[in-house]
């Protein structure tokens, strides 16, 4: 109800309207192409909107051939590019090229401000996802312009039934191997009650693994009272607006591929940030974008809490933050500590990095300069080499400004590292 503005939708029937929060539309389950999984109405009304072309070129309107070849092909892409890349990088069938979703612009960017409001953002209760005749059902679907982006089991203690409940129904009832919860078929699928958030990139039937997408209260876990409602509010007042939601897949949301030292070999996984990463790496933008270079942070956090993912999200967001048209940073460092290797930070932010050649690993103290006149954005280098680096950035530089991220700086507060 405060998403799309509708009230009790139960039934088939819209009770009382609201003003919407987020400017979501209420999808309708009977649009929901089981064969797809897709919300082929709303893919339509994109597609028909922003490129019409398209729908008329693959006849899309209408049941046939050509519109089976075409949702064959989206379906067999986002299988094998994820949800995510496919959002943010289209889909090529025969010689056309379709856009699936148009990011946020830039300020002043009146034409990408225009493809952007026209993005289709829904939602689908009771949504019915097996092609099968019993018809099992979600309790909510979340879709961008047609395509599947999260699911819901929500719960409410009050029916005596907790976010462990709709954990357990996902382990026990919904099948990984039905379409919709195929992996990087959703970016996450999300466990909800009216106290706590748990999310899963993955699911593995009884081995699905499901981190905490809470707010943290008083030092500890869960989310704190919510005098205007209920705990987890903020994940559809705050996480799931149209905007955040863009920059979550824009920025955030990724699918990555992690080696095996023992065996060689290489398996995808699906990262999905956590409340905690989202909301530290936002508030470091936003501090840097109002208040330009200069200032200093600290950032406290456990082990286990993915400090290297928050290193690499902000690493790459700050290239490109920008104060009356110029960046703010000419150039990012990222600074490790040699006993944690820095193999994992590095290749981390080379993965997350939208282009691979902004990234620089400079081993030896020529590789800064030599970095910064080819144009490196991101540089990551050693506590151990950091006095070489600030050295050789030189006169030469000396106008430039520079982020710097130094990982684990409580354990090189000592000695000659210290000083520098």
């Amino acid at each position: 109800a405060a998403l799309t503005g509708a009230g009790d939708t139960r039934d088939g029937a819209v009770g009382e309207t609201r003003p919407a929060l987020a400017g979501y539309v209420l999808g309708d389950p009977a649009e929901y192409d089981r064969e797809h999984a897709v919300d082929l109405g709303r893919l339509l009304a994109f597609l028909n909107a922003t490129q019409p072309h398209i729908v008329a070129q693959f006849a899309l309107e209408s049941d046939g051939p050509k519109r089976r070849q075409f949702l064959n092909r989206l379906q067999g892409e986002i299988a094998k590019r994820g949800i995510i890349d496919l959002l943010r990088k289209g889909l090529s069938h025969g010689p056309a090229h379709v856009d699936l979703f148009y990011g946020a612009p830039t300020p002043g960017n009146r034409a990408a401000e225009r493809r952007y409001a026209e993005n289709v953002f829904s939602l689908t209760r009771q949504l019915q996802y097996s092609p099968d005749a019993t018809r099992l059902a979600l309790d909510l679907g979340l879709f961008i312009n047609g395509l599947p982006v999260f699911t819901f089991e929500l719960k409410n203690r009050l029916t005596r039934q907790s976010v462990l409940d709709a954990v357990e129904q996902y382990k026990r009832d919904r099948d990984p191997r039905d379409l919709l919860f195929q992996f990087k078929r959703c970016a996450a699928h999300f466990a909800v009650d009216d106290q706590e958030v748990r999310f899963c990139t993955e699911l593995k039937g009884k081995a699905s693994w499901f981190l905490p997408f809470n707010q943290g209260h008083d030092d500890g876990a869960g989310n704190p009272p919510n005098p205007d409602g209920l705990k987890t509010a903020y994940l559809w007042e705050r996480i799931l607006t149209r905007d955040s939601l863009s920059d979550i897949i824009e920025n955030y949301a990724q699918v990555v591929a992690e080696k095996d030292d023992r065996t060689g070999k290489k398996r995808e996984k699906q990262i999905f940030p956590r409340y905690h990463q989202l909301d530290v790496v936002r508030a470091l933008l936003a501090d840097a974008r109002a208040n330009g270079a200069g200032r200093r942070y600290l950032i406290q956090h456990s082990a286990g809490s993915g400090k290297s993912n928050s290193i690499a999200w902000l690493a790459h967001q700050l290239v490109g933050l920008e104060q009356a048209s110029r960046p703010i940073f000419d150039s990012v460092v990222v600074v490790t500590d040699r006993r944690v290797l820095d193999k994992q930070i590095r290749n981390t932010i080379k993965q997350f990095a939208q282009v691979s050649a902004v990234v620089g690993h400079a081993e030896r103290s020529g590789d800064l300069r030599r970095f910064i006149t080819e144009g490196k954005k991101i540089i990551i280098t050693t506590v151990q080499k950091f006095p070489f680096v600030v050295d050789e950035i030189g006169n030469d530089h000396r106008g430039r400004t520079f982020a710097i991220l130094i990982d684990e700086a409580h354990s090189s507060q000592s000695g000659r590292t210290a000083g520098t």
